[in-house]
């Protein structure tokens, strides 16, 4: 296998580079020559019917050239051009044989027929007797430079741009994802192989150049390309409707709010998880229900991966080096999730942070793994919320208040109780947060015999549990269950890090 080195900066060859300083499948689109040019596969009911016609046409007055896509052979007779590997159809856009084109002095396509059509042909040629033993009719058949089998490999090395990513060969007899983990590529689990085709495919996702610098990665801070973010989003197991969200979520954790270097460092086991809002939510599969937080769905998945696997192979964020978490946690391998807009009567947790109606958003928050609250007799709003009160004073630690964020996650049939009440976002927000102020006497150090806690100069105030501002709520999670969800955050503010939120491009 040939793959697509995930672990360095993207340099393109400068002119001092010579074209063997780098591997390169590129090819250049050929140039054909003038005349008539045919394109005909051997496995096709009409190419094998028209051979008599084109023997006509080789014995014209106007020259004939011949590209064959399958046996170097066809058609007998008429010294046909081997192009079983596609390149010179490929760059032709030959979608159906057979095809015939007239092409000019400099190489340039005048006009084309596909298909056989015996009247069309004589007036495409000017030969009126051309054909006449042949039915007047017969559709072509599809060309192997558009089989989805093959179409990959052949943007690939027939792109126009190229990759300029390193090429690493594996031997004959490496197992690819074992090479892959012994390279040191791998966050644990097995990785999708990069090769060049999954990566051109991948960068289909996304309207932006492939040299596009899209972050600066901590901790070794390095220019991150989009073909760079492509090759990891193939190995990390995305699709390329995925590239834009993770994208955008790597354009938001390499930001000097959020602040992924300070992440990696502290040995509190927090990392990124990513919230998104918009259509691209449905339009990608993404899951804002049951098991929201778990296995099974693809996006999910691999989109909080993918920019894990950037900030560790390119960025060198790696476990037990930079990354120092004590005990860490499965959410450091990559979690994402949808917000479900359409079952909430608030508005979504993008718009509350400044982003337009309808449009795709992501927000990215440093938090710990989800924490179930449970409430299965609330019937009431008020009720719920001091329930819910209680849980999110212990996040973390009851002791620890102020300089701390969380995400905060209501479930549909919680969610029901402020529907039901006609409560919206700002007056939960505005509710809980009253029941959110704590008695600093109950939290000083030595009170109830434990050390933790504020110190003793902080007696006699009230204390926000949160970073005014720092408690982000999300609607998601299946239709049965009165659970909701707590992910408690790291430091917060300029110390540590704050919740960003960035609009996906496509």
């Amino acid at each position: 296998m040939v793959g697509l080195s995930p672990t360095e900066a993207i340099q393109l060859p400068n002119k001092h580079e010579g074209a063997a300083n780098r591997d390169t499948y590129t090819v250049s689109k050929p140039v054909l020559p003038s005349g008539l040019v045919a394109f005909v596969k051997q496995d096709c009911p009409t190419c094998e019917l028209i051979e008599p016609a084109l023997e006509t046409l080789m014995r014209g007055d106007e020259a004939l050239t011949v590209y064959t896509q399958d046996d170097p052979r066809f058609p007998e007779g008429l010294s046909p051009i081997d192009d079983t590997d596609l390149t010179v159809s490929w760059h032709h856009d030959i979608e159906t044989v057979p095809t015939l084109m007239r092409v000019s002095s400099d190489g340039t396509e005048e006009e084309r027929i596909v298909g056989w059509s015996r009247d069309a042909w004589q007036a495409f040629c000017g030969i009126p007797e051309l054909g006449m033993t042949l039915p007047e009719h017969r559709p072509g058949c599809g060309s192997l430079s558009v089989d989805p089998n093959r179409v990959d490999d052949l943007t690939a090395r027939s792109s126009a741009t190229g990759l300029a990513t390193r090429r690493v060969k594996f031997a004959e007899l490496e197992d690819d994802f074992e090479a892959m983990y012994d390279r040191g590529w791998s966050d644990g689990l097995p990785l999708v192989p990069p090769t060049e085709a999954r990566v051109v495919r991948m960068l289909a996702g996304t309207s932006r150049a492939p040299t596009d610098v899209v972050a600066v990665a901590p901790p070794d801070l390095i220019d991150v390309t989009v073909e760079k973010v492509a090759v990891n989003a193939v190995m990390a197991g995305c699709k390329p409707e995925y590239l834009p969200v993770v994208i955008a979520a790597l354009e938001a954790v390499c930001t000097d709010e959020f602040n992924m270097h300070g992440l990696l460092a502290t040995t509190m086991g927090v990392g990124p998880v990513f919230i998104v809002n918009g259509p691209i939510a449905k339009r990608i599969g993404m899951n804002s229900g049951m098991n929201v937080f778990g296995q099974g769905n693809r996006a999910n998945s691999t989109i909080g991966r993918a920019v894990q696997l950037i900030i560790r192979n390119v960025g060198g964020g790696r476990p037990g080096e930079v990354d120092r978490a004590a005990q860490g946690g499965p959410h450091k391998l990559g979690l994402a999730f949808a917000e479900d807009e359409a079952g909430s009567p608030w508005i979504s947790l993008a718009q509350e942070r400044g982003i337009a109606v309808g449009a795709d958003a992501i927000t990215a928050v440093c938090v710990e793994s989800p924490r179930i609250i449970v409430d299965q007799m609330s019937r009431t709003p008020e009720s719920l919320t001091n329930l819910l009160a209680e849980a999110l004073l212990a996040t973390l630690s009851p002791r620890m208040v102020v300089g701390i964020d969380a995400l905060l996650v209501l479930s549909p049939e919680h969610m029901a109780r402020y529907r039901d009440a006609g409560w919206d976002r700002s007056r939960f927000r505005q509710e809980l947060e009253n029941r959110l102020m704590i008695n600093s006497d109950d939290i000083v150090r030595g009170h109830n015999g434990i050390d933790e806690g504020v110190p003793v100069d902080f007696a006699g105030l009230q204390l926000p549990k949160f970073r005014p501002g720092g408690l982000l709520i999300a609607h998601a999670g299946g239709p049965a269950g009165l659970f909701s969800s707590v992910f408690g955050g790291w430091v917060s503010g300029s110390k540590g890090s704050v919740p960003v939120t960035r609009e996906i491009i496509p």
